[in-house]
């Protein structure tokens, strides 16, 4: 099994090729390779937070359009440090995606950290993404 490193830009490993991508799975028999997609979604905003019902809305006017196949969400607690310095504590909403590893795919993620940033006026949305085996 090959193992996964995040991609940092390695000096030794990678020289001047920079980090074009992540590297793949090695999948298994009856394994399918996909990227996976974690992204937070924090709640706090100005003059108030983000309700369940904003959430909810987002999810299905953003989110199911550009990935009908499926989708998982949660709610937790999380903490960040913003440009002001300040340590900021809020809910949170993880969404949990599957994709395929093309440039069509990444963009209709960053489009939706875009529409969440500017719909709640958020600083950042953090996303995590790595190389996965899939089965059913």
């Amino acid at each position: 099994m090959r193992a996964w490193l995040p991609c940092m830009c390695w000096p030794i490993a990678l020289g001047l090729a920079g980090c074009a991508s992540a590297p793949r799975a090695a999948c298994g028999a009856g394994e399918r390779a996909m990227m996976v997609e974690i992204l937070y979604f924090g709640t706090n905003r100005p003059g108030g937070t983000v309700s369940d019902a904003d959430w909810s809305a987002f999810v299905s006017e953003v989110v199911t359009p550009r990935f009908p196949d499926g989708l998982t969400t949660w709610t937790a607690s999380g903490q960040w440090r913003g440009a002001s310095g300040v340590v900021e504590r809020e809910g949170t909403h993880v969404l949990h995606l599957l994709r395929t590893d093309d440039p069509a795919r990444a963009a209709a993620v960053a489009e939706l950290v875009r529409e969440y940033e500017s719909r709640f006026e958020q600083e950042a949305v953090l996303r995590e993404r790595a190389p996965a085996c899939i089965s059913f």
